[in-house]
């Protein structure tokens, strides 16, 4: 899978994309992050990428002209991509859950921009982008951020990426439909040694070697956890 990011700070990717299961993935082909500066579309030698909004508002707007360069520039190096989506980083936008994690996961090349500044050129959302994506009801300083939780949602979903499939497999059990309803990011309770650590025993199904019995206990943690959630 190919992503590309594009930014107006490049170097806030450099250390999370360093270690950890993405680093390993990028090592190994699997996953190919490619960081673009917006500055390196400026539209004059002093790497101005915005300009005051018309109407008299307050603060700075990205331009269209760099991130129009930009993107046909991604477009053009990424022809043999066709299964593609750009997804801009908004305040506005659709919330950003594991079904979409899921979704953007089948992609061939995903393409993140992330925002700065009071936002976007209102051109930029409407005729260049495929979805505006916001990762929760809060501020930030920028769209880097949000872009990192989405890769990493994303690229953890790529085969090969966590290393064993069975890691996806065992996750996906949390996402079966639980008396009708879809549980995506509730996890049962898990334990390893010691078997009692201050009184605190592990649960004795867990050891019982009983697959069917523990099933249905994974299945029962999942539902209070659920109720739990409704009840706030």
């Amino acid at each position: 899978m190919k992503i590309d990011i594009v930014t107006l700070f490049p170097k806030m990717f450099e250390s999370p994309f360093a270690e950890s299961i993405i680093n390993r993935a990028i090592k190994n082909k699997i996953i190919d992050l490619k960081i673009h500066n917006l500055r390196d579309f400026a539209i004059d030698n002093y790497g101005s990428v915005d300009d005051k909004p018309f109407g008299g508002d307050v603060g700075m707007l990205i331009r269209v002209e760099p991130v129009f360069n930009a993107l046909e520039k991604i477009k053009n190096e990424n022809k043999d991509y066709k299964n593609r989506k750009i997804v801009l980083m908004s305040a506005s936008g659709k919330k950003f859950d594991q079904e979409k994690a899921e979704e953007l996961a089948k992609l061939d090349n995903l393409i993140l921009i992330a925002g700065h500044y009071e936002g976007f050129d209102q051109r930029i959302s409407d005729f260049m982008i495929d979805e505006e994506l916001s990762i929760g009801d809060y501020v930030l300083t920028g769209g880097e951020i949000p872009a990192m939780v989405i890769i990493d949602a994303v690229s953890r979903l790529v085969p090969g990426v966590l290393g064993k499939d069975e890691s996806n497999k065992i996750e996906s059990f949390s996402q079966r439909s639980i008396e009708g309803k879809i549980v995506r990011t509730i996890e049962y309770p898990q334990y390893t040694r010691p078997q009692e650590f201050m009184g605190k025993k592990v649960p004795e199904v867990l050891i019982s070697g009983d697959p069917k019995k523990i099933k249905e206990w994974q299945i029962e943690q999942i539902k209070k956890q659920l109720e739990k959630r409704e009840s706030k």
